[in-house]
């Protein structure tokens, strides 16, 4: 344990130190994956499916702020869509305006889990994301995370009927009805939207909570909900679900969030402390939990007041010679004084004795 501590700590120190040029690396890795992620499974329009062009974006989503990966995708999405018909970009676009008119302009600092959902899904982790967003998120995360799945399913459900999209015998309304049915009827899809919901809501009520361990509560409660709500939702609507997949990644993806609570959060239960005070106007009841730290190996040790040799004592330390006349019942001599060291006249001054006060009143009354 106190290994990984030491490793945790060296490592928030490196990221303090080199935060500048970290950050916009993960922005670009992040954003390049995404990208490449969106090309692989739509990739209709060959002049976006490029890769100097998902670089040139990525580099310039790593400079930029978060919310510029977010709509640099929705644009890659709506060219590849407008590629197999217009009315497929207009599902897209409509889509986009329904989630920037509901949340997206409220949720500002957290659209970026729109990002992370699909690649949730990529990795075979959703349940995942949804226990990131309760830990290290507010409620408010459940709406994007919401977002991110209809955005997911929208995108394979385009890529499943890609060939009929495609065919120049189907008319506009055929293609428009095609796509509305496809969204509302798939139930797989709000299966998972009420269950990122439930999960992040869940989490995070659990996680601020004040009894011991509620981070990793919350983690575990995040997981079971999840693999019930999936199941309870395969039953009602007659979806097949592979149970032993779903279970496998369930566990993997709460052992990674286990991880994470060691890293972002590292409570000492052990030393937790509770206290009680008040103010004019309030009474405080207020639990503190210590961060699991541990000294660090690294030691520099530096030798103070150390006695130097003997041949390099310094000149101005006094040595002791017995061999000298005060030792040896003699006088010692008496050093000379130079004519620089010869006292100065002394000049004395008048006595008040010596003044005769009676002449010299008399003068000032003359002068009168």
């Amino acid at each position: 344990m106190t290994a990984l501590l030491e490793f945790k700590q060296r490592m928030k120190g490196l990221y303090a130190k080199y935060e500048m040029y970290l950050l916009p690396l993960f922005k670009f890795i992040l954003a390049l994956v995404y990208f490449i992620w969106i090309n692989t499974n739509m990739g209709y329009m060959k002049a976006l499916n490029n890769v100097f062009i998902m670089l040139i974006l990525a580099l310039i989503c790593s400079i930029l702020p978060s919310g510029m990966m977010i709509f640099a995708g929705f644009a890659l999405m709506t060219g590849h869509c407008y590629a197999l018909g217009i009315e497929v970009a207009g599902m897209m676009v409509v889509l986009i305006l329904f989630m920037m008119i509901l949340f997206l302009r409220f949720t500002t600092g957290k659209n970026i889990i729109l990002v992370f959902t699909p690649l949730a899904f990529a990795f075979d982790l959703p349940v995942l994301l949804p226990v990131g967003c309760g830990l290290l998120s507010s409620a408010l995360s459940a709406l994007p995370a919401a977002g991110g799945v209809i955005i997911y399913y929208f995108v394979r459900f385009i890529r499943m009927q890609s060939q009929i999209l495609q065919s120049s015998d189907m008319e506009i309304l055929d293609r428009l009805t095609l796509l509305t049915d496809g969204m509302m009827s798939n139930g797989e899809m709000w299966i998972t939207v009420v269950a990122f919901v439930a999960v992040v809501l869940a989490v995070n009520l659990i996680r601020t909570r004040m009894f011991d361990y509620a981070w990793r509560i919350a983690i575990v409660a995040g997981g079971v909900i999840y693999v019930v709500i999936m199941l309870a939702g395969s039953f009602s609507f007659e979806i097949s679900i592979s149970v032993p997949s779903l279970i496998i990644f369930t566990v993997v993806a709460v052992l990674i969030g286990i991880v994470v609570e060691f890293f972002v959060f590292g409570g000492d239960y052990t030393r937790a402390e509770r206290l009680e005070y008040e103010d004019d106007d309030y009474y405080y009841y207020v639990k503190a939990v210590p961060k699991a730290l541990v000294a660090t190996s690294e030691r520099n040790i530096k030798k103070i007041n150390g006695e130097p040799a003997g041949e390099n004592r310094r000149p101005q330390e006094k040595v002791v010679n017995y061999t000298e006349p005060l030792f040896q019942g003699e006088e010692p001599p008496v050093p000379k004084k130079s004519q620089s060291q010869d006292a100065a006249p002394v000049i004395r001054k008048a006595d008040m004795s010596d003044v005769d006060l009676e002449k010299k009143l008399e003068e000032s009354l003359k002068d009168l």
